[in-house]
C-alpha cells in the first residue's frame, strides 16, 4: 500500500506549483504596485477592493466545494452530485450579479469609493467567473488530475502577470492613479476568463441534473461552512476595511488620505507575511480531498497526526525564514514609505501559523458532519476581530489589526483543539505542538537580539539559527516520511 503522507506531499507539490508560484508571482507584483503607486493611499484602494473579493468568493461558492468532496464519497452517481453543486453556485452568482448591477451606485457610496462604481461592476464580474469555475476545478482535484489543474491555474496567472506588466509599465499614467486601479481589475478579469475557456470541455459535459433531496442535504451541510468561511474572511481581511472606515472622519476631508494610506502600508507589509498563507493555500488544495479519502482508512488518526506534525514544522520554518531575514524581504516593497509597517510582519506570520494549525484541526468537524462547530468557532473569532479593531485602531492604527489577527487565530486554534478532542478525538502530539512553536518563537527573539552593524554577520547568525531548526525538525520527522 502506498504511503498516504507521501501521496499528500506529492499532490501538495503539484498543486503548489500553481498556487505557490502563482501567489509568488502575484507577490512579485507588490514591487510593481509600490513602485507605480508612489502614494500608499493609491495602493490602499486596490488592497481594499481585493479585501471585498475574499468575502464575495466565500459567499458565491457557498461551501459547495467541500460539500461536493463530502458527498462524492457516499454515492456512485458522481455526475448528479457535481451538477447539483454546480447549479447551486451558478444560481447564487446570477442573483448576485443582477443585484450588483441594480444597486452598484448605492454600494459605491456605502463603501466610500469616491464615485468609482465601475470598480464594483468589474469586481463583481471577476468574482462570479471565479466562483462558477470553482466546481469544475474542484472536480479535477477530486479526480486527482493535479497536473491539469495546475496547467489551468498557470495559464490564468500568466495572463494576469503579463497584462499587469504591460498595463502598469507602458500604459499607466502615474498622474492618474484611478486608471491604475482600472488596469489592475481589467487584467484580473481577462485572467479569470482564461479558466472557463480552458475548462470548455468540462462545461460542455455538464448536464442539467439536480437531485433536490441531495440539494437540500448539501445546503444543510454547507450552510455552517459558509458562515464559518464568511466569519473566517472577517478575521482575515476585515481589518483593511475597518482601517479606512474608522480612521476616516467625514468632518475632516484630509483624514481620507491618511486612512487609505494606512490601508496601503498595512497591505503591502501584510504581503511579506503571505508566504505562510501561500504554503497553506497549496496544502489546502490537496489536503481537503485527501482527508476525506482517508475516512475508511483504519490508520487515519495516525496519518492525521503525522500530517499535523510535518505541517507545523514547515510553517514554523517559513515563519523563521521570513522574520529573521526581514531586512532582505523588505526590498520586495520598492518604496521606503511603505516600510513603516514592517513591525507587523512577524506578528502576522505567527498568526498564519496558528491559522494553518486550525485548518488542519478542522478535519474533525468536516469528517464527523458537525460543521456547525466550524461556524461557532469562526463567529467567535469574527466577534473578537471586530471588537479589537474598533477599540484599538483609533489609538494604534494597523498595529491593532495585526495583533487582533494573532489573538483571533490563537483562540480559534485552541477552541478547535478542545472541541475536537471531545467530539472526534485525534491524538495529536502536543509535545511537538509546543516544541516547534516555542522553538521557532525562541529562535526569532534570539536572532532579533543579535543585531550588529555588519549585515553579513547578522545574515550568517540568523540563518544558522534557521538551519538548527531544520536539523531538529528533520531528526524528529524523518520516520514519518519513511513509513506510515
Amino acid at each position: 500500500m502506498s504511503n498516504p503522507i507521501k501521496r499528500l506531499l506529492g499532490q501538495t507539490a503539484i498543486y503548489g506549483l500553481s498556487s505557490i508560484i502563482g501567489r509568488l508571482l502575484n507577490y512579485l507584483l507588490v514591487p510593481l504596485y509600490t513602485y507605480v503607486f508612489a502614494d500608499p493611499a493609491d495602493y490602499g484602494v486596490v488592497s481594499e477592493l481585493y479585501a471585498w473579493v475574499a468575502f464575495l468568493i466565500v459567499l458565491l461558492t457557498f461551501g459547495m466545494e467541500t460539500a461536493y468532496f463530502r458527498f462524492l464519497q457516499e454515492t456512485d452517481d458522481k455526475e448528479t452530485t457535481f451538477s447539483t453543486a454546480f447549479f447551486t453556485v451558478g444560481g447564487v452568482c446570477v442573483l448576485f450579479f443582477a443585484s450588483l448591477m441594480w444597486f452598484n451606485n448605492d454600494i459605491e457610496r456605502l463603501i466610500i469609493l469616491d464615485g468609482h462604481n465601475e470598480y464594483i461592476i468589474l469586481l463583481g464580474a471577476i468574482v462570479c467567473i471565479d466562483a462558477i469555475t470553482a466546481l469544475p476545478l474542484a472536480r479535477l482535484r477530486a479526480e486527482e488530475k493535479a497536473a491539469q489543474f495546475a496547467g489551468i491555474q498557470f495559464a490564468s496567472i500568466g495572463v494576469n502577470i503579463l497584462l499587469n506588466m504591460v498595463f502598469m509599465l507602458y500604459l499607466f499614467d502615474k498622474s492618474r492613479p484611478e486608471e491604475g486601479v482600472l488596469f489592475i481589475l481589467a487584467a484580473n478579469l481577462c485572467a479569470s476568463l482564461v479558466k472557463p475557456l480552458l475548462l470548455y470541455n468540462s462545461f460542455r459535459q455538464i448536464k442539467l441534473q439536480i437531485n433536490w433531496t441531495l440539494f437540500k442535504t448539501m445546503l444543510i451541510y454547507a450552510a455552517p461552512l459558509v458562515i464559518a468561511g464568511f466569519a473566517g474572511i472577517i478575521n482575515e481581511t476585515l481589518d483593511r476595511i475597518l482601517l479606512k472606515q474608522i480612521i476616516y472622519d467625514p468632518n475632516n476631508p484630509s483624514s481620507f488620505h491618511e486612512a487609505v494610506a494606512q490601508v496601503g502600508i498595512y497591505s503591502a507589509c501584510y504581503k511579506l507575511a503571505m508566504l505562510v498563507t501561500i504554503l497553506l493555500q497549496a496544502y489546502r488544495y490537496a489536503a481537503e480531498p485527501f482527508f476525506f479519502a482517508q475516512m475508511k482508512n483504519e490508520d487515519r488518526n495516525k496519518v492525521y497526526v503525522n500530517v499535523m506534525n510535518l505541517f507545523i514544522a514547515v510553517v514554523c520554518l517559513v515563519f523563521l525564514v521570513v522574520s529573521l531575514n526581514i531586512d532582505i524581504f523588505k526590498h520586495f516593497i520598492r518604496n521606503e514609505s511603505y516600510w513603516a509597517g514592517l513591525a507587523v510582519v512577524p506578528i502576522l506570520l505567527m498568526a498564519n501559523v496558528f491559522l494553518g494549525i486550525y485548518y488542519n484541526q478542522s478535519v474533525w468537524y468536516k469528517l464527523s458532519g458537525k460543521t456547525q462547530f466550524g461556524a461557532y468557532i469562526a463567529l467567535i473569532g469574527a466577534i473578537i476581530t471586530v471588537v479589537i479593531n474598533i477599540l484599538f485602531i483609533p489609538t494604534y492604527g494597523y498595529m491593532a489589526s495585526a495583533w487582533a489577527t494573532l489573538i483571533v487565530y490563537f483562540v480559534q486554534m485552541m477552541l478547535s483543539y478542545f472541541l475536537g478532542q471531545r467530539f472526534y478525538t485525534i491524538p495529536y502530539n502536543q509535545k511537538k505542538f509546543f516544541l516547534y512553536i516555542g522553538l521557532s518563537i525562541g529562535l526569532y527573539f534570539l536572532g532579533s537580539s543579535i543585531q550588529t552593524s555588519s549585515a553579513v554577520f547578522n545574515f550568517f547568525v540568523h540563518n544558522l539559527l534557521i538551519a538548527s531548526f531544520i536539523f531538529i525538525a528533520y531528526i524528529l520527522e524523518r520516520k514519518a516520511l519513511i513509513k506510515s
